[in-house]
């Protein structure tokens, strides 16, 4: 029969409550809401249907949360948008508007509190089938354009 020491013994004590500690960590994770993930987006005029030459840019973040939620925002540079919106459609193709964004002071476009996708749309995006764009009054159909992946 082995002795432990007070050494030995406050070893195994502090590695049963390490392991007590990951089994309760594991629990409260696995209880824990779905996180929503953020997904940066660069938007170009070279990425609109058909093309647009522009030096405007935009960039952001949106997060489509597995609830349904979206949130997120987008700041554009030398552009003066007159919307945004996230659209339902492929890479080089055109869809929809399904999430109006609200524009928020001169240069930023943001998602209004209680914005959701359906269960459709939600599919679409985990198929990489959504983007957002910004408009301008020179380009009504868009000018600045990035698709949205989970990827």
């Amino acid at each position: 029969m082995k002795i432990l020491t007070s050494k030995s013994l406050v070893v195994a004590l502090a590695a049963a409550g390490a392991l007590s500690g990951c089994a309760q960590w594991n629990q409260m994770m696995t209880n824990a809401p779905a996180m929503m993930v953020g997904h940066r987006v660069t938007l170009t005029g070279a990425q609109e249907v058909p093309p647009v030459t522009t030096s405007a840019t935009a960039s952001g973040v949106v997060m489509i949360a597995p609830d349904r939620s979206v949130s997120g925002a987008i700041t554009t540079t030398g552009i003066n948008g007159t919307a945004a919106h996230i659209h339902e459609g492929a890479a080089g193709a055109n869809g929809p508007v399904i999430v109006p964004m609200v524009k928020e002071g001169d240069n930023k476009f943001v998602f209004p509190a209680g914005a959701k996708v359906t269960d459709a749309q939600y599919d679409a995006y985990k198929a990489g089938r959504l983007y957002v764009n910004v408009h301008s009054a020179a380009h009504p159909g868009g000018e600045l354009r990035a698709q949205i992946t989970d990827k």
